[in-house]
């Protein structure tokens, strides 16, 4: 499986049955799966979504949105427990308008999972834990 580097964008090869093994980058040595969530910036983005093998969920979220930093927590943790199974991105839509403008955001949060590079489902507002990960176990 290609997996991308959060800290050096470099894509790396994993067999699948090291994927729990916490694979380090060849080019940087940085940790590839992180059990936390990554931020990424617009010169980043694309290049995770196409090139990252596992699905991704990206919380589009603002610093002075309050139901934004409820919900970090939540987003936090189970980015911990989906290590190795998807990948936990954040995107910072006051920082990245292009980004979120290109990605149609007009509520935050809103979280958008990925696979393959393609959009297959979006859902918006804070949560509760048990709700989000009912909404995970149905698409991954």
């Amino acid at each position: 499986m290609e997996l991308v580097c959060p800290a050096c964008g470099a894509v790396n090869r994993v067999p699948d049955e090291r994927i729990r093994e916490h694979p380090k980058c060849g080019k940087c040595g940085g940790e590839v799966l992180p059990a936390r969530p990554i931020e990424l910036g617009t010169g980043q983005f694309a290049r995770f979504l196409a090139r990252d093998g596992l699905p991704v969920l990206v919380d589009f979220w603002a610093p002075w949105c309050g139901p934004c930093k409820m919900f970090a927590p939540t987003f936090a943790a189970l980015a911990g427990q989906y290590a190795g199974r998807a990948r936990f991105v954040k995107v910072n839509t006051e920082a990245e308008q292009m980004l979120a403008g290109q990605h149609n955001i007009r509520s935050i949060p809103t979280l958008a999972l990925f696979k393959g590079g393609r959009e297959v489902d979006r859902v918006s507002g804070a949560l509760p834990p048990q709700q989000l990960e009912a909404w995970l176990r149905q698409h991954l």
